[in-house]
């Protein structure tokens, strides 16, 4: 490795067949709403299907849940039961904690559900020259053919659904239909339409079966030329040349204010032309989505084709490249008032797998993992976000379950109540301690990104802590600390039940919370006495097969053929296990992540494998499981993709995931260590990555070839850290304000 002033920047290729494709298309409508182009503000969704004959978009919001009873459910009052649970299974007793329990039946948070479609209909004919794209660095789609235009995009500027039609002679019929698959039968729907000025403004209200709670959603219309008149449910539009549709949606109890809704649509369509509405979300959403650039070289022809075709080449580095993109795309458009739910922020069906929740024991982090060195900080912030305004609820579950101080994470949440009521006896989710750090570990990488501390993780780190005080109080007899119970998303020792014994993730998440805690609050007795609390807990263990145990209690056995692999928590996203600093372990890691089946191929499974094997430096490992998503049929037209092969399940894991596989691939850091091309894989034998965001505060730029790597770094702070290769390590002084460059000899 030798270090060199750096050269002027070059000006960024522009978007043509030589350089990477910021959108996709397709030559024909969306059959399926999973094929629909999605577009989204982190609040408000669309999911568009393009077809010039049945306009449909399927409007969604995050706040769209369905009551199902879970909105007044509470976490089992059990505290009291605790340490006659903890006697148990600490004398042995192995199924002790499938009674830990107040007897319910397994109760779902609320599912996730789309509002409404719009609709713009005429009669069917031939439409030659059909088209249909969406742009990745603006969020918009376009669908067009002979004599026919529909663009849409969801605005991050003035959180609203914009669509404009253009066209020759237009005559459409336009309505809000609430008839989507899996629309439950009692759904008590109203529509109203009036006629205005400029065209007219539709409402839809629907009210949940046995529920006071209801969502209503309002759409404005202006048409240039022609003349609109009223057709029930809603309008009809003749010799329009134009027709602008502002769309928003409300969740609500009581009566919703359609007046004052439609008042300010109708203000907003007499301030700003369809253009000048697109220039201002373009202005907040380009900026996020242009911060970091992927190309693989890929070739030209293939960079060219339909995403469709792409697919059936999963070898193609123009895929790679595609995908990454579009998995930047999405993550950045679902993220805004949450982070992504399982099926990010769309759904066209009522009936969502696993309630369409945020899934916080694997899918939230796996999904959100790209965003500090991607540079997504919305991305964080929406995490933040439902973290933050959960926080009583996570007390209440510390306080109700184990008797403690402190807050603990819910295994799942619909994003109105962080309560934990989901559990049943095969999914002891009730017993997951982890996942208050498990969650708040993004928080505190985007901090050491970005540098200084944000107050309220610190805080919500404190209470983490201080939940460990209470609730870590017994020892075995060594005189060390003991997790009891403890569970292992969403695994079982082989001959045990659910609910055992120092689980390898709750040993990492509690030494990092206390550890953590003790850093954002140094100088304090809090420090001093949370440092000792994590010195008192035990070593991970090497099993008989010289694995990383999934439970370090002696006796507890492994169950290898799993989608989860929590154990490996202390590896990724974690740095307590590297093959740097702690070598043997770093080896036991390897030997359990070569161990682990993929059970029912799930995508977050192989990728979550993947994050895992880069950090251990096995590109081999990193290559196999992108294959396996890659060449699984995971992902729909519409680039995003499903929880299982053969587009089974729509889900946004591997859409959202992948970003950051390709990244740990390529670059690692930590507050005081930089590592380069750590997994290099067949599927990136050359390329350039630009912008990627370093833990040790710094941006980089790194191309690498079969003849070397050179690396920009940019530094905001200063700083020395260790620089790894394959060639091993040196120390660098990083100045904040001088740029370094580092070149490295061919590997």
């Amino acid at each position: 490795m030798t270090r060199k002033p750096p050269a002027p920047a070059a000006a960024p290729a522009p978007d043509a067949p030589d350089a990477p494709v910021h959108g996709t298309w397709e030559p024909r409508p969306a059959a399926r709403w999973e094929d629909g182009f999605l577009s989204g503000n982190g609040h408000h969704g669309a999911l568009v299907f393009g077809d010039p004959d049945d306009d449909r978009v399927v409007v969604t919001h995050h706040t769209l849940v369905r009551p199902n009873g879970g909105e007044h459910a509470r976490p089992p009052r059990l505290a009291a039961d605790l340490p006659a649970l903890q006697d148990r299974l600490l004398a042995g007793d192995l199924t002790a904690a499938e009674t830990f329990t107040d007897g319910r039946p397994l109760q779902w948070v609320q599912p996730f559900h789309p509002a409404f479609q719009t609709r713009l209909r005429r009669p069917p004919a031939d439409r030659p020259g059909y088209r249909r794209d969406v742009d990745f660095t603006t969020g918009e789609t376009t669908a067009a053919c002979a004599g026919w235009t529909s663009r849409v995009f969801v605005s991050r500027a003035d959180d609203v659904i914009v669509q404009r039609i253009t066209g020759d002679d237009l005559t459409l019929d336009l309505s809000l239909d609430h008839r989507l698959p899996g629309a439950p039968a009692g759904l008590a729907v109203g529509h109203g339409t009036l006629l205005t000025p400029e065209g007219a403004a539709l409402s839809l209200r629907a009210r949940y079966p046995d529920s006071d709670r209801a969502y209503t959603g309002v759409t404005v219309v202006a048409i240039t030329g022609g003349r609109v008149s009223l057709a029930a449910p809603g309008a009809r539009v003749e010799g329009a040349d134009a027709v602008l549709l502002l769309t928003r949606v409300r969740r609500h109890t009581g009566e919703p204010d359609v007046t004052e809704e439609t008042r300010a649509l109708r203000a907003l369509l007499a301030e700003q032309s369809y253009e000048d509405l697109l220039d201002r979300h373009t202005a907040l959403h380009r900026t996020a989505y242009e911060r970091v650039t992927l190309d693989l070289a890929a070739d030209a022809d293939e960079r060219a084709l339909a995403g469709s075709e792409l697919l059936e080449r999963p070898g193609s580095r123009a895929l790679l490249e595609r995908l990454f993109a579009a998995g930047r795309y999405h993550l950045l458009s679902a993220s805004g008032l949450f982070p992504p739910r399982l099926t990010g922020l769309w759904t066209g069906d009522w009936d969502t797998a696993w309630a369409g929740a945020f899934t916080t024991d694997a899918n939230v982090n796996l999904q959100t993992a790209s965003a500090a060195a991607a540079a997504l900080p919305e991305v964080t912030a929406a995490l933040a976000a439902l973290i933050h305004g959960q926080l009583p609820d996570w007390r209440e579950n510390a306080r109700a379950i184990f008797g403690a101080r402190g807050v603990v994470a819910p295994p799942h949440t619909d994003g109105e109540s962080g309560l934990t009521y989901h559990f049943s006896r095969e999914y002891p989710l009730h017993l997951w301690t982890a996942g208050a750090d498990w969650l708040l570990a993004p928080l505190v990488e985007h901090d050491e990104t970005h540098g200084g501390r944000d107050p309220r993780t610190a805080a919500a780190l404190a209470e983490t802590a201080l939940f460990y005080e209470d609730f870590l109080t017994r020892t075995d007899d060594d005189g060390q600390l003991v997790v009891v119970p403890s569970y292992s998303p969403e695994n079982r020792p082989a001959n045990g039940s659910w609910g055992a014994i120092n689980a390898a993730m709750d040993l990492s998440a509690a030494r990092h919370a206390l550890l953590t805690a003790a850093a954002y609050h140094p100088d304090t007795p809090d420090a001093d006495r949370w440092r000792a609390l994590a010195d008192r807990l035990p070593p991970h263990r090497v099993n008989a097969d010289g694995a990383l145990a999934e439970w370090a209690r002696p006796g507890l056995e492994d169950s290898y053929d799993h989608r989860h692999l929590s154990h490996l928590y202390g590896v990724w996203p974690l740095d307590e296990i590297t093959p740097y600093d702690t070598p043997g372990l770093a080896a036991a890691a390897h030997r359990a992540l070569a161990l682990r089946g993929s059970e029912n191929d799930s995508a977050h499974g192989h990728l979550h494998h993947a994050l895992i094997a880069a950090r251990l430096r096995d590109g081999d490992r990193v290559a196999h499981a992108l294959d396996q998503v890659l060449a699984g049929d995971f992902f729909h037209a519409s680039l995003m993709s499903a929880h299982y092969p053969h587009r089974d399940v729509y889900n946004a894991d591997a859409a959202h995931t992948l970003p950051a596989v390709v990244i740990e691939a390529l670059v690692q850091s930590t507050p005081d260590r930089l590592v380069l091309l750590p997994a290099l894989t067949p599927a990136l034998p050359a390329g350039e990555l630009r912008g990627v965001r370093t833990r040790f505060g710094a941006s980089l730029d790194l191309t690498w070839g079969p003849d070397g790597a050179r690396a920009v770094l940019r530094p905001h702070r200063t700083r020395r850290i260790e620089v790894r290769t394959s060639s091993g390590a040196q120390p660098l002084d990083l100045v904040a304000g001088e740029d370094h460059v580092l070149t490295l000899g061919t590997w």
